[in-house]
């Protein structure tokens, strides 16, 4: 909804009190940065899948965004670096390689709205931890929409929206919602179980 992908048929969604219908699209997206579930790349190397963010970008602004990223470092130990043809939709990187390419993607736009979209949901703990700090680094400065079923993503945000059946069930920090005893602090206490478990 934010990005127009679809608009509301009831209501409005605003962006600085403005509803995103009155702004022109191409100008409404080009301030908006997006990092899904399902990382969509394309055809070709790392090098132009990162540099698909900015097209203007120089070398020195695409190795920036992959260290942001926790990028460079798997890049170099490729065959060809940054000159590594990836196949279409990246099929020779992991899930978490592929991640990282689209967070740096999302470094060099540098956008002032940041969407991340289950962003470290189909990766193993090791590789989130890696992606959750370049995520961290990405947000810095930005307004972040985080949308996330794991609740260690979203332990630090300023306000949190619980959805249960499209309403809202609870709103507040973490630890506004930890003490509450709802929703949120149910779903927290079985994943903080589910940890030790595979811990």
């Amino acid at each position: 909804l934010i990005p127009r992908f679809y608009d509301p048929v009831a209501g409005t969604v605003r962006l600085d009190g403005i509803d995103t219908r009155d702004f022109e699209l191409e100008s409404l997206r080009q301030q908006i940065s997006i990092v899904l579930q399902d990382v969509f790349l394309f055809h070709g190397t790392v090098r132009q899948n990162i540099q698909f963010g900015n097209p203007e970008a120089c070398e020195t602004d695409i190795v920036r965004a992959a260290r942001v990223a926790n990028a460079h470092q798997f890049i170099r130990d490729l065959p060809d670096g940054y000159d590594t043809l990836i196949g279409e939709r990246g099929v020779k990187l992991s899930g978490g390689q592929k991640q990282r390419l689209s967070i740096a993607r999302a470094v060099l736009k540098d956008a002032p709205v940041l969407i991340l979209d289950e962003a470290t949901s189909s990766v193993d703990t090791e590789t989130e931890i890696l992606i959750q700090e370049a995520l961290e680094r990405l947000m810095e400065g930005k307004t972040t929409i985080i949308i996330a079923h794991r609740l260690s993503t979203v332990r630090n945000v300023d306000k949190i929206i619980v959805l249960e059946n499209t309403q809202i069930a609870e709103t507040g920090t973490h630890q506004e919602l930890v003490s509450v005893g709802g929703l949120y602090n149910r779903l927290y206490t079985a994943q903080r179980k589910l940890e030790h478990l595979s811990a």
